[in-house]
């Protein structure tokens, strides 16, 4: 059993959920805590050359103390133990014909897919989207339940159609209603240097991932697999594998910011929408990189940094396609690029490192 004490800190800010109460944030975070089995003593600096932020970690006045997840075993995919779960009520969700499934490998551009989705959906960025959280617009399947905060089903249960759904699930762990009532599912692939670069930021400013190691630990981590959510590899090519079999539109980061208004209007035709050229503008204003990172509904500042420590490295980094070259040494890249050659000789698959 997770224990935990929470002291409050700061003002209480409000949540808006989904299902259409108001919560405190405060009373959110507890969740959040309880989830990820935080410790109320103080955590410890974080030090690391690799930090984005350009400041230590930020100290508060009563920082609980997180303690890192660890990887556990489903049918062969290591997920996290505790905040992101995969149990019986994932297995067995009952997904609606309407419900639009948003699916990536993690820091594939999941949350952009999820605003773009949203704004055609609704034709246009309307108030809802100005003013509710991201997260609770598009629930994440895989996120578990503890004290004030609901977990993902929960929220999508109580949720009126038609549903937008996120998962970073691969293929074989997707609840089966999805596949019986032939849900639309937009998958979104991002080449592999970007990710795991975009990867191994985002474990060391969430404090509820499992430890990262140094860079060059993550890095053989990452080619093997080891992390949650398992192998990137496995990831994008069993949805490639599958989409002509089911109705599922396969898209590019590398090809929303070379050509945006092309991808949004690809989108809008899946979705059965046909959107006016004012329409197109307004929602490419509102997922423009600069807007969404300062969008406190869209860059997660409302979680508090002894959970997301965003002065480590922001949730929303750079946007970029081709910022591995500003990490991978030359035998880092040799490395990778013979492993790639070996995972990618058999799919027709292809993605773009740089533009």
């Amino acid at each position: 059993m997770i224990r935990q004490r929470w002291t409050k800190c700061g003002s209480k800010k409000r949540l808006l959920c989904h299902c259409g109460s108001s919560t405190s944030a405060s009373d959110g975070v507890a969740g959040l805590e309880a989830n990820l089995g935080i410790k109320s003593s103080m955590p410890q600096t974080q030090t690391e050359s690799h930090n984005e932020g350009g400041k230590d970690a930020e100290k508060s006045e009563c920082p609980p103390q997180m303690e890192r997840q660890v990887l556990y075993d489903v049918e062969g995919v290591p997920m996290i133990s505790v905040f992101f779960e995969y149990n019986e009520r994932i297995r067995n969700f009952k997904a609606k014909p309407d419900d639009v499934l948003i699916a990536t490998y993690p820091k594939a551009g999941t949350t952009w897919m999820i605003e773009i989705v949203d704004c055609i959906r609704k034709e246009g960025v309307t108030a809802e989207i100005k003013n509710q959280l991201s997260m609770t617009r598009s629930p994440f399947i895989e996120m578990g339940a503890a004290n004030m905060m609901p977990s993902g089903v929960d929220l999508l249960e109580n949720m009126p159609s038609p549903r937008l759904v996120k998962t970073h699930l691969p293929v074989n762990l997707v609840p089966k209603s999805f596949w019986d009532n032939d849900c639309k599912i937009i998958y979104v692939a991002r080449n592999a240097k970007d990710v795991l670069v975009s990867y191994y930021f985002f474990h060391k400013m969430n404090l509820g991932m499992p430890d990262p190691g140094s860079w060059e630990e993550y890095f053989e981590s990452y080619l093997s697999g080891n992390v949650a959510w398992g192998s990137w590899f496995d990831h994008v090519i069993g949805w490639w594998d599958i989409r002509e079999r089911h109705q599922i539109l396969y898209v590019f980061f590398e090809d929303i910011v070379q050509d945006p208004v092309r991808e949004v209007e690809r989108v809008a035709r899946f979705l059965g929408k046909t959107l006016e050229g004012t329409t197109i503008n307004e929602i490419l204003d509102h997922i423009a990189f600069s807007n969404m990172k300062d969008n406190p509904m869209t860059n997660y500042s409302i979680v508090p940094s002894h959970l997301m420590n965003q002065e480590i490295s922001p949730f929303m980094r750079k946007g970029k396609v081709g910022d591995w070259k500003n990490h991978f040494t030359v035998a880092q890249n040799e490395r990778f690029e013979e492993e790639y050659r070996r995972r990618m000789a058999k799919t027709s698959l292809r993605l773009t490192d740089e533009l």
